[in-house]
Parts: C-alpha cells; structure tokens; sequence
C-alpha cells in the first residue's frame, strides 16, 4: 500500500472537522470554509491508496507565524506512524515561523521533543444561555456589520502574532453568527474598546473571539451575544487560564471548566494583550 500527503480540498477539510466533531472537539458549523480561506495550502491530508486516513493544519500567517492543529488519525491506522510522518510534513511547511499549537496538556513532553514551550494553559467553560434579553437594548453595542471593516482588523491586530485579516474577514461574516462591537468615546474616531463573535456548532454555540479593553466591556458583549440565542442553548467560551477577569466573568455567568489545553510555541513566544482576551477564536487556528 502506499501513503502519500498532499494539501486537502475544502471538501476535504470539512471530513476532517467531522472527525473532529466524531472526537468531542464541537467545532462550527461552517469553520471549514473560514479556516480554508486562512491558508487554502495549509491544510495537509495522508492518504493510502488514496483514501484519506489523517489531517493535520499548518497554516500559515503573513510572513512569521503559522499555526498547528486539526492533527487526527482515523481509528485503526494509529500508532503505525502515518500521523507522525503528517506531523513532519506540516511542521516542514512551516520552517523558519514561529509555530503555535493547542494541545492536551498529556501530550506536551512530545510537542516539547519537536521544540513546543508552554506559553500558558487554555480553559474551555461551558454553561447555558438563560433566553433573549427583554430589557433595553445596550445602545452602545453595535453589529459589525455596521462597522467600517478596517476598525475591526486594526483592533485585533494586537492580539495574533501576524495578520490575520482575511481570516477574521471571512470569520465574522459566516452564517448564522452574531458579531458584535462597543465604540470607545468619540464613535468612529476612537476606534473600538472590543469585539466579539458568537457562532453555531455542532452542539449549541462558541464566543470567540471575545476581546475588549476592560473587564467591563467584555461583560457587556458577552451579555449582549448570549442574548441573541435560546434560552437553555449550551454556551462555550475558551479563556486564557492567565486572564483572571476572564475567569471571573465566565464563572459570573454560570460557566464551569470542561477541559483545558496548553498552547504552546516553538522558538520565541509572541507577546500578546492576553489580559485583553477574554474568549480564543479557535484551538485549530488559534
């Protein structure tokens, strides 16, 4: 038999999240199309004999960064070495980058052998929406749609290594999410004090990202996002374990933990406002 790696289709990469979704990992309902459209080659596939037995993601971000994740081998091909040599391939891909990772915590003696360091830990917290708001609307949230796009790229530029534009273009204008913003005094000119986005997976809902200039903010875009969905809809929220605010507003909203992951980074770790991030976008993108 032989094996082979090439880059997967877009088709491709959704029979990837549905293994993932076969795993317990919840991903969005229309993730394929917006991570695809992060790195259309960053997304490589093991076959034998032409059947796809393995995926792994290692896209890449502007000129520095590329980003580790959706590594999955199919029951009763594991432990045969075909993940590995996918593993070896995507991190190829992905020479002279800084590469990040979300992994099990288990698992960070091998990330560490390929040269992975433990930046921090990852918490995901799930809960349950309590029902559309009926009170007054917060008349200083506003749809993104709303917005000027380039408001929302230079506020999340500070908080990924490398752009990420066309990502996060593709991101918050998927079906069936809710994308909302606060405004900082002085409207347009001021630019935005956060942004999040709420959308549909498999199993209820994801917030993220969720990022804001202050504890204060992010409560009134999560309030306000958690707002828009049915009442006992499940709600989860993937916080940096490092942000105690975000730790604290999950727990206020009757969130617990389910699990955790460790991100990790090969050779320099970026610097990122982790105090401002209140909820990650993805564990497989980052």
């Amino acid at each position: 038999m032989t094996y082979s790696i090439r880059p997967l289709t877009l088709a491709e990469v959704q029979t990837a999240l549905d293994w993932a979704a076969a795993e317990g990992w919840n991903p969005g309902l229309h993730d394929a199309a917006c991570f695809y459209v992060a790195d259309p080659t960053g997304f490589l596939g093991g076959f034998l004999d032409h059947q796809l037995i393995a995926t792994l993601a290692a896209v890449k971000y502007g000129q520095t960064f590329g980003f580790i994740g959706l590594y999955l081998v199919k029951p009763g091909y594991r432990g045969q070495n075909y993940g590995m040599a996918l593993w070896r391939a995507g991190m190829a891909a992905l020479q002279g980058r800084t590469v990040g990772l979300d992994g099990v915590p288990a698992q960070q003696a091998n990330y560490a052998r390929s040269g992975f360091v433990l930046a921090h830990n990852n918490i995901r917290f799930a809960g349950q929406a309590a029902g559309p708001m009926v009170a007054a609307v917060d008349a200083g949230i506003l749809p993104l749609s709303s917005l000027p796009a380039g408001l929302v790229w230079a506020y999340d530029r500070p908080f990924f290594p490398d752009d990420r534009r066309q990502f996060v273009q593709h991101w918050i204008s998927q079906p069936g999410a809710v994308t909302l913003g606060v405004l900082r005094p002085g409207g347009l000119t001021g630019g935005l004090a956060g942004y999040g986005v709420l959308r549909p997976c498999q199993i209820g809902y994801k917030i993220g990202p969720l990022m804001a200039d202050d504890p204060e903010v992010a409560e009134r875009i999560f309030s306000a996002l958690v707002g828009q969905v049915p009442a006992g809809a499940a709600v989860f929220m993937d916080v940096p374990a490092l942000n105690l605010a975000a730790l604290a507003l999950a727990k206020k909203q009757g969130m617990g933990p389910v699990f955790e992951t460790a991100r990790m980074y090969t050779g320099v770790a970026p610097t990122l406002p982790l105090h401002r991030l209140f909820g990650i976008t993805s564990f497989e993108l980052g």
